[in-house]
C-alpha cells in the first residue's frame, strides 16, 4: 500500500471514496436485508433496502471514516417482535454488517490479484481504490465489532448472554462518549489497525494475494 500511495495523500483520498461508499452502503443494506429475511417489514418501509448511497450515508460519519478509518452511517431500524427468536435474530442482523465488509474486502482482494492490470497510470490507480477498499471494509468490520454501544458488537453480546445484556445496557448512556473519547486521544488507532492487518493476512493467506504492493 505504502508503495503504491506514497506522495499522493489527497489523491489516495479521492481514490478512496468507491471503497468507503462500499464499506459503509452494503454494512447497512447487510443488516437491513437479514432482518427482512427474519421476517421484518421495518427496513424496507423505511427505503433501507436500497443500495442508493443516500439511504444510508451520515455525512458526519462518513466524514470520519474517510479522513480517519473511524465513521458511522445512518443505523437500520429493525423490529425484533418480528422475529421468530429475537435474541437470536439480533445477533444475526448485527454480525450481518461486518460480515458483509469482510465479504467486499475478499472480493476487492481476488478482483486485485487474478485481473492482469496493466502498468498504466489508470491500471496503478485501479489497483489504489482496490487496495483503499479493502482496508476501508476491514476497518469497518472491526471497528463496528467493538464491544461498545451502538456499534454492532454490542449487540452480538447482548444476544449472547444476560450478563452481556446487562453489561452493555449499563454501558449504552455513554457508549457514544467512550467511543469519541477512545478515537480522538489515539487508543483505538494500534488497536483496531493490528485487528484489520490480521483479518486482512487471514485474507490474503486464503487467496494468495498480498495487502500491498
Amino acid at each position: 500500500m505504502r508503495g503504491l500511495l506514497a506522495g499522493v495523500s489527497f489523491m489516495a483520498l479521492l481514490l478512496g471514496i468507491p471503497g468507503l461508499l462500499l464499506a459503509i452502503v452494503l454494512h447497512e443494506f447487510a443488516h437491513g436485508l437479514v432482518s427482512t429475511w427474519l421476517g421484518d417489514p421495518t427496513p424496507a418501509l423505511q427505503g433501507r433496502l436500497s443500495l442508493n448511497p443516500l439511504a444510508h450515508i451520515d455525512w458526519i460519519g462518513m466524514l470520519m471514516l474517510w479522513i480517519f478509518q473511524f465513521g458511522w452511517a445512518r443505523p437500520v431500524q429493525i423490529d425484533p417482535r418480528y422475529y421468530r427468536n429475537p435474541r437470536s435474530g439480533l445477533a444475526l442482523v448485527a454480525i450481518a454488517g461486518p460480515v458483509m465488509n469482510v465479504l467486499v474486502a475478499l472480493v476487492a482482494m481476488l478482483v486485485r490479484g487474478y485481473v492482469p492490470w496493466p502498468s498504466t497510470l489508470w491500471g496503478q490507480e485501479v489497483q489504489v481504490i482496490l487496495i483503499l477498499t479493502i482496508w476501508y471494509n476491514l476497518f469497518f468490520a472491526v471497528f463496528n465489532i467493538l464491544p461498545i454501544p451502538p456499534l454492532d458488537g454490542s449487540r452480538i453480546l447482548s444476544a449472547a448472554s444476560r450478563e452481556g445484556a446487562r453489561l452493555m445496557s449499563r454501558l449504552e448512556p455513554f457508549g457514544w462518549v467512550l467511543l469519541i473519547l477512545l478515537i480522538f486521544t489515539r487508543v483505538l488507532a494500534p488497536i483496531l489497525g493490528g485487528m484489520a492487518a490480521w483479518l486482512g493476512g487471514v485474507l490474503s493467506a486464503l487467496t494468495g494475494v498480498p495487502l500491498s504492493s
